[in-house]
């Protein structure tokens, strides 16, 4: 599945369609700096009608939200740990079994552990249009 967006009032409609075609719980968010994962992310809390505003992750590992229908959804910044054990550490495996919706940013640090059964996006901006690419 692939989406061409060219203003962020699209991403609401592209998160809810990566959602009702997505057949799992875990979600890798790939792209440069700057690219937009953070707020794609933000939508797909939007549609789910989170309670609170997602945002980085910035000084811990997670930040958990709950959904309009009262399950918790994990956002995960993995782009400052010093290695991949440091997960391990603080139990990302409990996160990944829970079933709950994990939204993963920088998954290629934690990439020897990442289980197979995740859905990609990819997020590359091409001019002042981001190409979303989803991909199970």
């Amino acid at each position: 599945m692939r989406f061409e967006v060219r203003d962020e009032s699209e991403l609401l409609n592209v998160a809810e369609k990566i959602l009702d075609q997505t057949p799992y719980p875990l979600m890798a968010f790939y792209g440069e700096m700057g690219a937009g994962k953070t707020t794609l992310i933000k939508a797909f809390c939007l549609v789910l009608n989170c309670a609170e505003e997602a945002s980085s992750p910035t000084f811990r590992i997670v930040n958990e939200y709950l959904s309009g229908n009262g399950e918790p959804v994990y956002h995960f910044d993995f782009y400052r740990l010093d290695d991949a054990e440091e997960a391990l550490d603080f139990g990302i495996e409990e996160y990944w079994d829970s079933g709950h919706l994990c939204l993963m940013e920088w998954p290629e640090c934690v990439m020897a552990f990442l289980p197979q059964a995740v859905t990609v996006i990819r997020i590359e901006v091409v001019n002042s249009t981001r190409i979303i690419e989803m991909e199970t």
